[in-house]
């Protein structure tokens, strides 16, 4: 251990020599950060060797501060000399006397060693940090070049733009020279305008007379088209009239002149003559066939009402050519010229040669032929449909009777049979249009008609009311007026469709 009061080491001094080197460096380091000021001095280079130095004066004040085991050498120098034992003896009372100073200065010590293993700690960390702050440093370094180099570039895009914006003023200058070139030719065209809008204002004056005389001719113009719509359509009626009785009469002269060739000089035949009366039963063909165009409706609107049967002949799965469709007193042909769009077999018959002739001119398949004659002509179980529309009220009962009951027999397993007529239930229709065609026999109620099919065999019958009058004016909601409604504005025809099982 160090004694503390040991003549040989002198604390006090130690310590005032560390402290004057410690200084001395310290005033080293400063004026050698005042001359280098830009550069981050190195403490780990700048106060290496004072340590070193520290560590040696504290090697040697420990060394000097253990205890004394052995008489010092340079005390044998004097001409007397100590024992061994008074030698001993004096060491051994020093180190008592000195064993409170040893322990201070033992502690001094190792204070001073903690001490300076700290300052090398943080000597360490500053290392660390200096190298953190070079990195950083250089980083920022990199970026501040970065930031020149964009600085160098904006200032040539601000001297493009200078050279631009100079551009901009000499074109700013000849666009003010063309607006004041435009401005004085505006001046100019605004004085036409004014001209021009003093004109304008008196044109509403004269198009309010021009629009009168146009109202009036307007009004005129769509009294000429009534007119002439009216008078075009009594042309084509007379036209229809007239071509129709020139037809019929043509082909009675034709007959006549053909017979009297073939007999003359002989007087006519009985035979012959009864042909002349059959013939002669055409002679109202021309006339029904007017009378159908019109008071039935035109072709388009007798075609649209037939459309609501199409669903049931498809449900029924006929119109094939193992199951065609006969439609019995076909007329005018709508409702063949419907079942060929809709890709049925159907053909139809009559007796009326003009309304046969527009059947063929429209290519359909229709023959002339008596309905009762054509219908037992035809062999069990051949047709799949049988159809007649306005047709049975044109009928005595016993004819009637025999229609129904070969259309029975024609008809497949599981054929129909649609029969449309006047509805006698609504008052108008049983007690004034229905005579207003004069080949019209007797209303037919529908119950009757119904069973009238189920008697000759038909089932599943059922009736279909169609055609209603639009706008009745009796409010359905008050009691009893639903049935006025259904007496004067119900539907004015009615269907009964049949089924052969």
């Amino acid at each position: 251990m160090i004694e503390a009061n040991n003549p040989e080491i002198n604390v006090d001094e130690l310590m005032q020599k560390i402290k004057a080197e410690v200084a001395n460096h310290s005033s080293q380091s400063q004026s050698n950060n005042i001359l280098y000021k830009p550069e981050i001095p190195n403490p780990a280079a700048t106060l290496n060797h004072i340590f070193h130095h520290i560590e040696a004066l504290l090697r040697d004040a420990e060394s000097r501060a253990i205890v004394r085991t052995k008489w010092p050498d340079n005390l044998n120098r004097f001409p007397w000399n100590f024992s061994k034992i008074l030698q001993n003896f004096a060491l051994k009372l020093l180190n008592f006397i000195f064993k409170d100073q040893r322990e201070v200065n033992c502690n001094v010590i190792r204070a001073l060693k903690e001490s300076l293993a700290l300052n090398r700690q943080l000597i360490e960390q500053i290392t660390s940090l200096r190298t953190q702050t070079d990195k950083y440093m250089s980083a920022v370094d990199i970026q501040l070049q970065g930031i020149n180099k964009r600085l160098g570039a904006m200032d040539i895009r601000l001297q493009e733009m200078d050279e631009r914006s100079s551009a901009i003023d000499l074109r700013q200058q000849e666009i003010d020279e063309h607006l004041n070139t435009a401005c004085s030719r505006v001046t100019t065209i605004n004085d036409s305008f004014t001209h021009v809008n003093s004109w304008i204002s008196a044109i509403p004056e004269r198009l309010d007379a021009m629009n009168i005389r146009a109202q009036g001719t307007d009004e005129h113009l769509r009294g000429m088209e009534t007119r002439i719509q009216q008078l075009n359509e009594r042309y084509v009626r007379n036209y229809s009239y007239l071509k129709n009785d020139l037809t019929q009469q043509k082909r009675l002269l034709t007959m006549f002149l053909e017979e009297a060739q073939q007999r003359l000089p002989q007087p006519f035949s009985q035979d012959q003559l009864q042909s002349f009366v059959k013939e002669n039963q055409h002679s109202l063909d021309g006339f029904y066939a007017a009378f159908e165009d019109r008071f039935r409706g035109s072709r388009e609107e007798i075609t649209e009402k037939l459309k609501v049967y199409l669903p049931i002949i498809a449900e029924a799965q006929v119109g094939s050519q193992d199951s065609p469709i006969l439609d019995v007193g076909c007329g005018r042909g709508e409702w063949l010229e419907l079942l060929r769009e809709s890709r049925y077999t159907a053909r139809g018959i009559d007796i009326n040669t003009v309304m046969i002739e527009q059947c063929l001119a429209r290519e359909l398949e229709v023959i002339e032929s008596d309905i009762i004659a054509h219908l037992q002509s035809l062999p069990d179980a051949s047709l799949g449909a049988v159809t007649g529309f306005h047709i049975i009220e044109h009928l005595p009962f016993p004819l009637l009777t025999k229609l129904f009951h070969e259309v029975a027999r024609v008809l497949k397993t599981n054929g129909l049979a649609i029969f449309e007529t006047p509805n006698p239930q609504n008052l108008l229709v049983g007690a004034c249009d229905f005579y207003s065609d004069p080949t019209h026999l007797n209303p037919l109620h529908p119950e009757m008609i119904k069973f009238f099919l189920n008697y000759q065999g038909l089932s599943n019958v059922k009736l279909l009311y169609l055609n209603p009058v639009e706008n009745s004016p009796f409010d359905q909601e008050v009691p009893g007026m639903q049935t006025l409604s259904n007496w004067f504005f119900g539907p004015r025809d009615y269907a009964v469709v049949g089924y052969k099982i």
